[in-house]
């Protein structure tokens, strides 16, 4: 498949790809900065089995992570629960469900973990992200990933043989209509001519954080996102981290110019109340159960591999979450602060 997209548009005032591009954006500022690690929170904050109540309260909690200074929220793109998988993801549509975590906080950074950019069209993509960052003042920061999870490529009627090239395709279409005042775009992805997107971003640009591979090089990744997550490895020991790090220090000696591009990474937890309680991996090592004196452990070996921010999970643990987010935010939270930054802008709509 040959996808071509050219684009001959009337620029707005908007910095190009360098490390002032996002200086003025206050979610991005509020999660990222060199050689620092910060804190988030993924939600859903329980395990769905079967029942949606268990989302009942979880805005509630939400309201308490931005109270506590947390970082930032993340939310999943699932839109089908295959019982093969066995995981439902966020439950809600991310974007429906941020724009009302918008409402119902003030300063938290609002994550999408990712979203699967070759699912939805770029215009759709646009519409949506644009408008939530207008709507939380410029809190949005997007994880964005081709998809893995075969059952989704036949329900949308798409080649998933193709998402390599579709996935690049849709992040070009996506920043276009974002960044520029009219612009000219031909792809097979769609035709758009002298027309414009509206909102624009709160600052002009929305941070694509690109997702594992998504089936592009490292070159390509390291060049045209605007950061990178990654599974974290085994994260029971030392030598996990010392893995990542190896990993990060490879992506980042290929980003041109030298600029700074976080590093992201996550883990679902089960945080037990014994503080010394060693790390221990579950379920061959998709969930780590540990004491609070291991996850700072780890942490600290995150920070020094390079990594910039960490996103952790926390439903498959057995305390009550409220619990849980009250342990991290007085005990764990202080030694990975979040980072002052710009104020959210006018969100008062």
């Amino acid at each position: 498949m040959n996808l071509r997209h050219m684009e001959q548009p009337e620029k707005r005032e908007i910095p190009t790809a360098t490390k002032e591009k996002f200086m003025e954006h206050p979610g991005f500022r509020r999660m990222f900065a060199p050689d620092k690690l910060t804190i988030g929170i993924f939600l859903p904050l329980r395990f769905y089995d079967g029942h949606m109540d268990i989302l009942k309260g979880q805005a509630d909690i939400v309201e308490m992570i931005d109270q506590r200074n947390f970082s930032a929220v993340w939310v999943r793109d699932v839109p089908l629960l295959d019982p093969g998988f066995g995981d439902a993801g966020q439950l809600f549509d991310p974007f429906t469900y941020l724009a009302y975590l918008a409402a119902r906080t003030k300063n938290v950074s609002l994550a999408t973990g990712s979203a699967i950019f070759t699912l939805r069209h770029p215009v759709d993509l646009a519409k949506s992200a644009s408008s939530i960052d207008v709507l939380s003042g410029g809190r949005l920061v997007m994880g964005i990933a081709s998809g893995d999870r075969p059952i989704e490529f036949p329900a949308y009627g798409i080649n998933a043989e193709h998402r390599d090239v579709r996935f690049r395709e849709s992040i070009a279409f996506f920043r276009n209509l974002i960044q520029h005042r009219r612009p000219s775009i031909q792809s097979l992805l769609g035709q758009l001519e002298g027309v414009e997107l509206l909102p624009k971003p709160a600052t002009g640009d929305i941070p694509l954080i690109v997702t594992g591979s998504s089936q592009q090089s490292l070159d390509w990744t390291a060049e045209h996102s605007d950061g990178w997550l990654t599974y974290p490895g085994s994260t029971a020991d030392g030598s996990g981290p010392q893995r990542l790090a190896q990993k990060i220090s490879a992506w980042r000696e290929k980003i041109p110019g030298g600029v700074f591009k976080p590093h992201m990474t996550n883990e679902w937890i089960d945080l037990v109340e014994d503080v010394n309680y060693p790390r221990t991996p579950l379920r061959g090592g998709y969930i780590l159960r540990t004491g609070r004196a291991g996850l700072i452990q780890l942490l600290e070996e995150w920070q020094a591999a390079g990594v910039n921010h960490a996103a952790l999970g926390i439903q498959f643990g057995n305390r009550p979450p409220v619990e849980v987010i009250q342990e991290l935010a007085e005990e764990v939270l202080p030694l990975f602060p979040t980072h002052a930054g710009p104020d959210p802008l006018y969100s008062r709509w």
